[in-house]
């Protein structure tokens, strides 16, 4: 059973877009940088960006990242994990939201 159901799916399932310099370079190849849900896995990602932004998804590549231990004081802690896609979109094709980066 999936852990995304009813309204709003592809919106629980990207959670925002990447701006680094790394990610910058990889617009020149087509590819778009985002976080996703942990739980999600690529036919998840593909459906939710083609949804949203109606373009063609040729390529899903992810990455997990575990969270790193953080101190302050005598109190220890930990950052989330989270999860990086780098959707490849058909050529000739933009998301939107990345034009003019």
């Amino acid at each position: 059973m999936s852990k995304f159901t009813g309204e709003l799916l592809s919106y629980k399932i990207i959670k925002r877009p990447i701006f680094t310099e790394k990610a910058n370079d990889l617009l020149t190849r087509n590819t778009y940088v985002f976080e996703v849900s942990k739980d999600a896995n690529k036919f998840q990602i593909r459906q939710a960006i083609e949804e949203i932004f109606g373009v063609k998804v040729t390529k899903v590549n992810t990455s997990n990242y575990l969270g790193k231990t953080r101190r302050v004081r005598k109190q220890a802690g930990k950052t989330p994990d989270w999860k990086k896609a780098m959707i490849t979109v058909a050529q000739g094709q933009v998301i939107p939201l990345f034009e003019g980066m």
